[in-house]
């Protein structure tokens, strides 16, 4: 772990520790989201932190004898870390997102909270959440269905539009959930188009209806695990190998890969599956010079001619 990431584990660690005598081991790493060695070796660090000087009055005292931390001489750091503009901006934003949704509407919990944050932040990033505009991306009254049909317990039958095909279909779904994933609120169900659970982005739902028909998702319909995200690729999926320059880098954060090599100079190279070559196609377009597509040849060969027949179409209305 990068100094950048550990200083403010550390600041934040510490204040803690201060304000929860005797706080044990186990506790405090499962907190901080770290291995027990993690956390014994930030202590060894904190150990060795203090005042100019360097005496043992000047340095912070810790223990951590049979598992019970105790931490002394450190009052100078004892007030937590304050957020940046920065982080309290993106806190409001996505605070001010959720008071957007219908299931909100009603209380003022969120408001309370937003209030509140607002107060501690200043005005510099109350200023800058306020900027932001939020629109739902949900197709006409389709939010508004899918609830219905959640709260009643009945199926619904659904146009969807699916990108990587560029093609409508029709699907009936049993709704268990909505869920938002990213900024975005995907419908979560068992389609029976696809025999298994699925989860619909709700802008790309051209259609929706409510049937007079009694949801009954299958006993194997279990929730799809989004903490990772939406995209899940199958070891079946193609094997894709991309070079990609600095700018773009992006890729390797924005999609799971199964493997990200250093090439140096910035450069990565990075594998990914993906289960149409048709969405590689525009991702390569999108690239441009900031990618190139190693493997499949097949798939270099399609984005090859992807790319002259974009720059046809530009000729031809020149």
């Amino acid at each position: 772990m990068s100094t950048a990431d550990r200083l403010p584990r550390l600041l934040a660690l510490v204040p803690y520790l201060m304000s929860h005598p005797g706080a044990q081991v186990p506790e405090v790493a499962r907190l901080f989201g770290l291995t027990e060695k993690q956390l014994v070796d930030d202590l060894q660090l904190v150990w060795m932190c203090g005042l100019p000087g360097h005496t043992p009055g000047d340095l912070i005292d810790v223990s951590w004898d049979g598992g019970e931390i105790l931490i002394d001489n450190a009052e100078t750091i004892a007030r937590p870390l304050r957020l940046g503009i920065d982080e309290a901006s993106a806190l409001l934003v996505a605070l001010r997102m959720l008071a957007e949704l219908p299931e909100f509407a009603e209380g003022d919990a969120l408001a309370r909270v937003i209030a509140k944050l607002e107060r501690a932040a200043g005005e510099g990033a109350a200023a800058v959440s306020t900027q932001v505009a939020f629109e739902l991306d949900a197709a006409p009254d389709a939010t508004t269905t899918v609830r219905q049909a959640l709260r009643e317990g009945r199926r619904l039958s659904l146009r969807y539009y699916v990108p990587g095909r560029d093609e409508i279909t029709p699907r009936e779904v049993d709704p268990t959930r909505l869920v938002m994933v990213d900024g975005r609120s995907y419908l979560e169900g068992w389609c029976y188009r696809a025999d298994g659970m699925r989860l619909f982005r709700l802008d790309r739902i051209i259609g929706v209806e409510m049937l007079e028909v009694t949801a009954s998702p299958p006993a194997e319909a279990e929730p799809i695990d989004v903490t990772d995200g939406v995209f899940r690729p199958s070891p079946s999926d193609e094997l894709v190998e991309l070079e990609l320059t600095p700018v773009g880098r992006w890729v390797a954060e924005y999609y799971p890969c199964e493997e990200v090599t250093e090439l140096g100079e910035g450069r990565l190279r990075v594998t990914l599956r993906a289960r149409d070559q048709g969405w590689l196609v525009r991702l390569a377009l999108r690239l441009g010079d900031s990618g190139r597509v190693v493997s499949p040849v097949s798939l270099a060969d399609r984005v090859r001619e992807a790319a002259s027949a974009a720059l046809a179409r530009y000729e031809s209305c020149a």
